[in-house]
């Protein structure tokens, strides 16, 4: 049981923590439409203003993790501080930056201290919220996320309509006002005396991660070599040292790492309804960018105002029951996707509903059962790992889709779609409902109850 105090606090740092996420998800988004207008101001290829939002992910997905390993050792208090202080600083000398390579300067040292936030915001539930409550707790996170999705494209147009670019990092400096706020509520937890630091692992698999991202995002068979070899001397080096940067007996936990494979599969067919779906307004609709905003925000409303009960249903009937509900919106969406791929774009709008809702859901129950499947000692470094995995699959999904769909199809492989022009997303949102349906029936073969309404994770 949790004491009064922190059920008090939980609720409190939660919508606290929502609001945190929804800045820290525009953030992330808002400069993809303007990035042409940054490479004509500065005189770039779109090859290298897109660091602007490469380096971002880069930093982001091995911060995380970086972060829930502190987060074992360290109070959440001085972690967040860190973090929300430096994603501040960078903010700032964005809104300023005068050359492209200062504007690059503040969006790392963004996502150098947002990668705090969605760690946190996972070891938050599990800290001030008993585990039959958690669903609810976690919600928020994942409605934050949608709200962020849903205001950025918006903001992002209001914004460079009648002001310069740079003036979306503004928008980001609002985190500091809540600092005060955090610093009053989180309390002060007991930790083990500090640990040797493994930088030389840590390094090591920062470096596996930014090759291999870099290999599959620019078809460089090189890095993804390199890639390949530093993630095998990382394994070497956490097996072999002690104080490894991941434990290695954490991946010996067969419920987290089956949890970890899932979450990977997931965050890859889930980036399709944001990064996919673009691409298929542009190339067969051929609408303008702010028609592609306007036409995915509903989708983005509906997860955000529906959010809540996803979490509420975790808590009342069990993970299990929240995965079918959110794994069979998923499917019917890539299904109707890949059918009438190819009619009006308001169809295909309504369908990203059912999309994002389900993304959302599943979300929210993987984040639960992988919470629930570590020991308190490693919660902070395996759920800082869930992050990051989700982040890496994303990125490595976004440039196989790309490729996918550049290259187009002149067969498909669905017999009821007859439009040849979107036969290539219709082809790839078949093999997506297929994947849903197969990721459906492992975790129903492997994490099975005698009682369905409870989930294996109780």
């Amino acid at each position: 049981m949790k004491s009064d105090s922190k059920q008090h606090k939980g609720p409190i740092l939660m919508r606290l923590m929502m609001f945190t996420v929804m800045m820290s998800s525009m953030s992330s988004l808002m400069f993809n439409i303007v990035l042409p207008q940054i490479g004509e101001e500065f005189h770039l290829t779109l090859a290298q203003v897109s660091w602007l939002s490469s380096a971002y992910t880069l930093i982001y997905a091995f911060g995380t993790v970086t972060y829930g390993k502190l987060a074992d050792r360290f109070q959440l208090k001085s972690l967040l501080t860190f973090g929300l202080t430096l994603f501040a600083a960078g903010s700032l000398i964005g809104l300023v930056s005068q050359t492209f390579w200062l504007a690059l300067l503040g969006r790392c040292l963004q996502s150098a201290g947002a990668a705090a936030i969605p760690a946190i915001a996972l070891i938050i539930p599990v800290q001030y919220f008993s585990p039959e409550k958690r669903g609810s707790a976690l919600s928020m996170s994942a409605v934050g996320i949608a709200l962020g999705s849903a205001l950025a494209p918006v903001i992002s147009a209001i914004v460079v309509s009648f002001a310069n670019w740079r003036w979306l990092f503004l928008p980001s400096l609002l985190i500091l006002l809540l600092l005060p706020l955090f610093r009053k509520y989180l309390e002060h937890e007991p930790k083990e005396a500090p640990r040797t630091f493994d930088w030389l692992g840590g390094s090591l698999l920062a470096a596996s991660i930014t090759l291999l991202l870099l290999g599959v995002t620019n078809l460089t068979w090189s890095y993804l070599v390199f890639g390949l070899v530093s993630l095998i001397l990382f394994i070497v080096r956490i097996c072999t040292t002690k104080d490894a940067f991941i434990e290695p007996q954490l991946f010996r936990n067969k419920k987290y790492a089956s949890g970890l494979a899932l979450a990977f599969l997931i965050a890859g067919i889930g980036i399709s309804l944001y990064l996919l779906t673009p691409i298929l307004f542009s190339e067969v609709y051929r609408l303008g960018s702010n028609w592609i905003g306007f036409a995915m925000v509903p989708a983005a409303i509906a997860s955000a105002i529906l959010g809540r009960k996803g979490g509420k249903l975790a808590d009342l009937k069990g993970n299990s029951y929240l995965i079918s509900v959110a794994s069979g919106s998923l499917i019917s969406c890539f299904a109707l996707l890949s059918i009438f791929t190819g009619i009006s774009p308001l169809w295909i709008s309504f369908f990203l509903i059912f999309g994002n809702v389900g993304q959302s859901f599943l979300q929210i129950a993987m984040s639960n059962f992988i919470s629930k499947s570590l020991p308190k000692d490693q919660v902070g470094v395996g759920m800082g790992l869930f992050s990051m995995i989700s982040f890496i699959s994303q990125g490595i999904a976004a440039g196989v889709y790309g490729i996918v769909a550049a290259h187009g199809s002149s067969v498909s492989w669905n017999p009821l779609n007859v439009d040849p022009g979107g036969y290539v997303f219709s082809n790839i949102y078949l093999v997506l409902a297929a994947m849903h349906v197969g990721i459906l029936l492992f975790y129903r073969v492997q994490f099975r109850t005698k009682n369905p309404s409870v989930s294996i994770e109780r």
